[in-house]
């Protein structure tokens, strides 16, 4: 196996770190580049401004880092609670600020981070850019209601990611994209919701992952997997 470059986005949260130390580890990767608010090179959701700078630096030869192609992308960007406010239980609680907060940040954002990032997957070899959904982003398997913005969110993140996989296939037919659903993990987005004991650490989670990610063959369309690898209906 030739030696890669990896990029994670979002990299201070508890998956972002995780996937980061993953490439760290491995021998096989000779660059493992992690991006987030407090990073060097840093970004944030709402600024579409820092996304292109970051991305023209890492295109650069100059740059920190040379001129980066990556094998793997992995967007881990996302919130469950914004502004303090949790998910909505019942249709009375929405309100168009909490919406339109839950679209910025789980799906906007993540648009946007593919559009500026993705072209800096290697394109004549095998490449994954992957985001990380949620089982509840799926339309057919919402069986309990509720959670209506980050629900509707991340169903948008998917269509999105759907969208840039179809059109990206033209240029890079080789690459796979991805929406991920990492199981109930031990982070700040989970610990009001889940005890830990009752939800996996962030390594054993991306650890799956990876095993799910290297499983997928490119089909020129984004796939929604779980992590152990089960294919989860749009």
């Amino acid at each position: 196996m030739s030696r890669y470059q990896a990029l994670v986005l979002g990299a201070s949260g508890a998956i972002g770190q995780a996937f980061l130390a993953h490439f760290q580890n491995d021998a096989q990767c000779a660059l493992a580049v992690g991006l987030s608010r407090q990073s060097v090179l840093r970004f944030e959701l709402e600024n579409e401004d820092s996304m292109a700078q970051c991305a023209a630096a890492l295109r650069q030869t100059t740059g920190p880092y040379g001129a980066c192609e990556f094998k793997y992308i992995v967007d881990a960007t996302g919130a469950l609670t914004l502004d303090g406010q949790g998910p909505e239980k019942r249709l009375q609680a929405l309100n168009a600020k909490q919406l339109l907060r839950q679209f910025e940040v789980n799906a906007v954002g993540p648009a946007l981070l593919i559009k500026h990032f993705s072209p800096l997957l290697v394109s004549q070899d095998a490449a994954c850019y992957a985001t990380l959904s949620a089982r509840v982003g799926s339309i057919e398997d919402n069986h309990k209601g509720g959670w209506y913005g980050y629900r509707a969110a991340k169903a948008a993140r998917n269509m999105l990611l759907q969208t840039a996989a179809i059109e990206a296939f033209r240029q890079k037919p080789l690459a796979v994209f991805a929406a991920l659903q990492p199981g109930t993990v031990q982070s700040g987005l989970s610990a009001k919701f889940v005890a830990a004991e009752d939800a996996m650490t962030p390594e054993d989670s991306v650890s799956q992952m990876m095993r799910a990610l290297q499983s997928l063959q490119p089909t020129g369309r984004a796939q929604f997997v779980d992590y152990a690898g089960h294919t989860i209906p749009w």
